[in-house]
């Protein structure tokens, strides 16, 4: 017959087996999650970006348009004046 401490032993190996094996499962859901929703905070980082650089795109063509207006005003007033 086998011995009771030998059968504690194999039943306190399995025991911290499978809470160990429990642990890193756990762990690894929670590292998924947690990348999960930092991949999603980078997203909508990255679309602000976008949407910024466009923004920026759109005020220099509208600054743009504003100095040609205000040449053409000059250039009418100098005719108005002469």
């Amino acid at each position: 017959m086998i011995p009771t401490e030998v059968v504690v032993a194999l039943i306190t190996l399995v025991g911290s087996g499978v809470g160990s094996l429990a642990g890193v499962i756990v762990s690894a859901k929670l590292t998924t999650y947690r990348l999960e929703q930092l991949e999603k905070k980078v997203d909508k980082h990255n679309t602000v970006i976008e949407r910024t650089y466009k923004l920026e795109e759109i005020e220099a063509v509208i600054q743009e348009q504003i100095r040609v207006a205000n040449h053409r005003i000059a250039d009418l007033e100098k005719q108005m004046e002469g």
